[in-house]
């Protein structure tokens, strides 16, 4: 297993003994969940010298279950972390001032997913049925989808009843729910792994529902950006990671292996990352890293129209900027 403090140390050693005039700028990055493919490109990135190339120095910090990446970041513990936007935008309305400076992802992967012997063939079907969701700032697009269909979360016989769901996929299995929060590269698969066959189960994913919302962005603080140094090193950062997510895309198998060597806890299998990587593949697709502001508006639509308790109460002012991947592309 390979560390990536460790990593990082030795490239920057390597580029010292070439030119003791030179110090590589160090960055680190705070990831939204642990080492998986979700986060190939940055691994790729890291072990391929894109970084390295750019005159980074870049220290990739997993997450986990009790890591918020937006208090990391408020706290001075990163310089850019992974995060969903509607987490980003409900977290600059309480006042972290977080700004998008890239995005990767430019498709959902957020699904339900759920059991036929439950009778749910439609969104029709969620009121008296328990769902599971995804709490820790991952609830916001479930909460806006039910509030664009009118159904209460609040476990009435109007609405549905909310499982706070762990970052598993237990509650379906053990028939807690009638259905669970899954991704299409993760959770979905360890249903599958778990014995159900894929004809037992319902999904219904946010794209086709039409409240997607965009999910694995960059972000980094409102006034880091006022320095010019930072401003710099983000560019070359963007630049240095987009190159991975596109190696990654081409090579997924290699890109999964690539993860699997970073992953110290040994607890990812061979055969669930390259089978995450190529669904990830399918959501980076079409992605040079630069944000859409028609997806960005569209997110933004979808969390204000939350009925009388929406995600956010006004349209975000200063929530992304295009100057950091207009410069990043332009080289």
């Amino acid at each position: 297993m390979k560390s990536t403090f460790v990593a990082a140390l030795a490239a920057g050693g390597m580029m010292l003994g070439a030119s003791q005039a030179f110090s590589a700028d160090e960055i680190t990055l705070q990831l939204k969940w642990v080492t998986q493919a979700q986060f190939a490109g940055y691994y790729v990135a890291l072990e391929k010298g894109f970084y390295e190339e750019e005159g980074l120095d870049v220290t990739i910090k997993p997450g986990g279950p009790d890591i918020a990446p937006a208090q990391v970041l408020a706290g001075g513990g990163a310089d850019v972390i992974v995060d969903w936007m509607p987490s980003a935008l409900a977290t600059r309305e309480k006042g972290v001032p977080l700004v998008n400076i890239a995005q990767p992802f430019k498709t959902s992967g957020m699904m339900l997913t759920c059991l036929k012997e439950n009778n749910v063939t439609s969104p029709e079907d969620f009121p008296g049925k328990t769902l599971g969701v995804w709490f820790y700032g991952n609830e916001y697009p479930f909460l806006s989808w039910m509030a664009h269909l009118g159904i209460p979360t609040d476990g009435g016989p109007e609405g549905v009843t909310v499982l706070k769901q762990g970052f598993n996929v237990d509650p379906l299995l053990q028939k807690q729910a009638a259905c669970i929060s899954t991704m299409t590269y993760n959770e979905y698969w360890q249903v599958v792994d778990a014995g159900i066959a894929e004809d037992q189960l319902n999904t219904f994913k946010y794209e086709d529902e039409g409240v997607a919302t965009l999910e694995d962005g960059l972000y980094v603080l409102e006034d880091d950006l006022a320095d010019p140094k930072f401003k710099e090193d983000m560019v070359k950062f963007v630049r240095a990671s987009m190159k991975g997510w596109k190696w990654a895309e081409e090579n997924p198998d290699e890109a999964a292996e690539i993860v699997l060597d970073y992953d110290d806890t040994g607890a990812q299998t061979e055969k669930h990352q390259k089978r995450m990587m190529g669904e990830v593949a399918k959501l980076t697709a079409g992605s040079n890293g630069a944000l859409d502001p028609a997806d960005y508006q569209r997110t933004v639509e979808v969390l204000l129209g939350g009925g009388s308790d929406p995600v956010i109460t006004k349209q975000p002012e200063g929530a992304y900027t295009l100057e950091i991947t207009d410069a990043a592309l332009a080289k």
